[in-house]
């Protein structure tokens, strides 16, 4: 069986600057989280995906852990299998929105939707950051464009 290639320091440092040093899917910062974050393959190494920076993105452990190796998902409106949303495909004002009160991240489109729901983006401890951060003036992030 051939060796997977692991996430060399170099590539690792290129993906945490890309991501500007948040999950790349619930936003987190990486200086509030309780665990170091992630490197993982957006499109995961058991369904083809190469460790290239084109196919790396930054993830919080709950983001990470609650994808897995997941690519799809069921949108919780249409009950369909759409694409989980992708970080360097896709642009995250287009799939995504914050709540009025500015604590929850709203899917708008089926891939935002079906992303909020399978990777718990609005888990009860990120809510509570982001009013902590919201408090203190660093909620809701500067989201990068493609």
């Amino acid at each position: 069986m051939a060796e997977t290639p692991r996430v060399s320091a170099e590539l690792r440092t290129l993906v945490v600057e890309r991501a500007r040093h948040r999950c790349e899917y619930c936003l987190s910062p990486a200086r509030y989280a309780t665990q170091r974050l992630s490197v993982e393959h957006v499109l995961p190494r058991a369904k083809g995906g190469q460790t290239t920076l084109a196919n790396l993105a930054l993830a919080c452990q709950g983001c990470n852990n609650h994808k897995y190796n997941h690519t799809e998902a069921t949108d919780p409106v249409s009950e369909l299998i759409v694409p989980l949303y992708h970080p360097r495909h896709d642009r995250w004002c287009d799939h995504f929105a914050w709540s009025a009160d500015l604590l929850v991240m709203v899917g708008i489109t089926p891939t935002g939707r079906a992303t909020v729901a399978a990777l718990l983006l609005n888990r009860d401890g990120i809510v509570n950051l982001r009013r902590l951060l919201l408090g203190v003036g660093e909620h809701p992030p500067t989201v990068p464009e493609l």
